[in-house]
């Protein structure tokens, strides 16, 4: 494994100059909107009507959306037709059971759904999509039944998926836990964004850590190669797993989770215990990130 600090970022991805941005209101809003209980099993209602906001909200941002698989997976495409490779950002919209996930993962779904806004509104015609994954505390049922079935009724390829799992949690106060002993004191401060590829997506966490997008959003990247995930469980705990299973490039972002946040599927993981300014940051660096991908 090899893991990189973004130091003085260098000017080949640039921030978005002109039109929408990341508005930290609007994550705020989106994450106590939908910060609720929300359990597949445990919160069957409380599930299904998540479900129904975030396929309406990407239907006001003009993509195509369809309910796959027997977990209903929210998918979110262009409404053009085409065979350009996609883009696919991501977040699973379950809970543990009777516990709000605020950062667990409203977190995600909140950056998610701003990404969707400002990329439609700056750059239509971007070959992007959008996946809300169900089930995630389950074993990974959505993303594994997506990875299986869904992907090939998109009929059209896809270059990479961004996991967003966890990116609320900032803080200077807590001790920041790590899961391999050998892994640098710098990760000890628990105020940065982890980005965690393998193999053939490990070329985007180099554009990331390179990025002038959100400078002051302090970044630690983590590249591995070969079977390191399958010898290490913490490495494969969330909806990238199933694309790296299957050979498909994909990208964590996270902020650790129970690494860090002392209100991991617990009760007090509620709205008021986010950074929504890390979270603009993160939105702001991945918008940017994936515009840039797009234009290679």
């Amino acid at each position: 494994m090899w893991i990189q600090e973004r130091a003085a970022p260098e000017q080949n991805i640039r921030p978005l100059q002109r039109g929408a941005a990341p508005d930290g209101r609007q994550l705020r809003e989106w994450v106590e909107r939908l910060a609720i209980p929300r359990h597949l099993f445990a919160n069957t209602s409380e599930n299904a009507w998540v479900r129904d906001e975030l396929a309406e909200a990407f239907e006001r941002y003009g993509f195509s959306v369809q309910l796959q698989g027997r977990y209903q997976n929210v998918v979110a495409v262009p409404r053009t037709a085409s065979t350009r490779p996609l883009t696919l950002i991501s977040a699973h919209y379950d809970s543990v059971p009777d516990c709000p996930g605020a950062d667990d993962n409203a977190s995600g779904l909140a950056v998610m759904l701003e990404c969707a806004r400002v990329l439609s509104e700056n750059r239509r015609g971007l070959a992007v999509g959008f996946i809300s994954f169900n089930a995630e505390e389950d074993g990974l049922l959505g993303s594994r039944d997506f990875v299986t079935h869904g992907l090939p009724e998109l009929h059209r390829p896809v270059r990479l998926t961004h996991v967003l799992e966890m990116i609320g949690f900032r803080a200077s106060s807590v001790p920041q836990r790590l899961p391999l002993p050998w892994a640098p004191s710098r990760m000890k401060v628990p105020d940065f964004l982890g980005l965690l590829a393998t193999g053939n997506s490990n070329a985007t966490v180099d554009l990331a850590v390179n990025s002038a997008a959100a400078p002051r959003l302090r970044l630690l990247a983590a590249k591995t190669w070969g079977p390191l995930h399958r010898l290490l469980p913490d490495l494969r705990r969330s909806d990238h797993f199933p694309f790296w299973d299957a050979g498909i490039p994909a990208v964590l972002w996270t902020d650790t989770g129970n690494f860090r946040n002392p209100h991991y599927h617990q009760a007090t993981d509620t709205p008021d215990t986010l950074d929504y300014t890390f979270m603009r940051e993160a939105a702001e660096l991945l918008c940017a990130l994936v515009s840039q991908e797009e234009a290679r």
